[in-house]
């Protein structure tokens, strides 16, 4: 029988946050593609669009007017999905399933930089910094509110992620419950944080104390940041590891977290971890538009402790487990105009991926950090 090599033998991956498996089937990368393919996405956007709602000054389609602003800008969604309170009463259930749960919450809008064409990939680090302190804003006074119970930041970028208008803006949307995927991965790390599977004991060189067993993303960043050869490992700085996770769903999937200490929300981060975090969303947005030359896209969202912890307040154990970490998911598979679409297997029976995980790290670590425009404006 054939030695088993993970990177030409299908197999399964467990991801511990969501308690799913995930079908590797390596071999398949040789596949030919006869399938829809994607319009390139564009990178010669003008620095102003006086037709585009978001650009300085310009009337939204809401029918407000944006300020001039020079720096970042923040706006109640004008077509929010959630409404705020009071909601009224449900009407009672047909039948036990068919249940219906009000929820309230607000929307918020946040723009990245007047610059129309300037996404993450492109602005300068300290640009990024003051994206980081309004996400921290946000997620302060939203999560402060009455009945708010969770605060989620997130941005869509390019179109075939959904993404309505293309100047670089992302957005916070707070409710009064807390959602599927970061409620799943609270259980996950409360339930591992109680286990005594193994000693209770920080990994060596983390600088931090554990009230029991190490929190399940403390240890899993230590164990990639410091195995010999770092398969999976992107890049990181002395706070922050990018990497494709061992669990990856799509092609070039990266997990960004801190690994020197455990951060439960952007309120705890120090002033030099905001930088080196402005620093690391900055190369790594670069690394994605450099992987196939084009505007990458992707959904990216930030996980943490649901709300902030207000002066005084008991720790909440089921929110103290709370690791502070980004998830971005992007769509391209084999260059900037094939995409991987979760569907037939995906949609009923369980996640499926080509590239191995290992894979998309490599070709990522190769690429360069200096941004493709750059070097043909050079």
């Amino acid at each position: 029988m054939a030695h088993f090599d993970p990177s030409t033998h299908p197999h399964r991956r467990f991801n511990p946050l969501t308690n799913e498996h995930i079908l590797v089937s390596p071999h398949r990368t040789k596949r030919p593609w006869l399938g829809q393919m994607e319009p390139p996405q564009s990178s010669n956007l003008p620095q102003y669009d006086p037709k585009c709602y978001l650009c300085p000054g310009n009337i939204r389609s809401g029918g407000q007017t944006n300020p001039n602003y020079d720096n970042t800008f923040t706006f109640d969604n004008d077509f929010a999905a959630l409404l705020p309170p009071p909601a009224p009463s449900p009407p009672v259930a047909t039948h036990p399933l068919m249940t219906v749960e009000p929820v309230q919450g607000g929307c918020d809008v946040l723009i990245f930089h007047p610059r129309h064409d300037l996404t993450l990939a492109r602005l300068k680090v300290e640009d990024i910094i003051r994206i980081i302190e309004e996400w921290t804003r946000i997620y302060v006074v939203r999560g402060s509110q009455e009945g708010i119970k969770y605060v989620q930041i997130f941005e869509n970028k390019g179109a075939m992620m959904g993404c309505s208008n293309p100047h670089p803006h992302g957005q916070v949307w707070s409710l009064s419950a807390l959602p599927t995927l970061p409620a799943m991965e609270m259980e996950s790390l409360l339930k591992y944080s109680m286990s005594d599977q193994t000693e209770s004991s920080a990994p060596r060189g983390f600088q931090g104390t554990f009230h029991r067993r190490p929190c399940l993303l403390c240890e899993y960043a230590h164990v990639e940041t410091t195995m010999p050869e770092k398969p999976r490992v992107v890049l990181k700085n002395k706070d922050w590891v990018a990497l494709v996770p061992w669990w990856a769903v799509w092609p070039f999937e990266i997990l960004l977290l801190p690994y020197k200490r455990h951060i439960r929300s952007l309120c705890d981060l120090t002033a030099t971890e905001k930088t080196s975090f402005a620093d690391i969303l900055s190369k790594v947005t670069k690394r994605y538009d450099n992987l196939f030359s084009c505007s990458f896209a992707y959904s990216m969202g930030l996980h943490q402790r649901p709300v902030p912890s207000s002066p005084g307040e008991e720790t909440v154990e089921d929110e103290d487990v709370a690791h502070l970490h980004l998830h971005f998911t992007p769509p391209l598979l084999r260059d900037a105009s094939v995409r991987k679409f979760l569907v037939g297997f995906e949609l009923m029976a369980e996640a499926q991926r080509d590239l191995t995980p290992e894979q998309a790290a490599e070709k990522l670590r190769a690429c360069s950090e200096v941004h493709y425009l750059d070097h043909i404006d050079n």
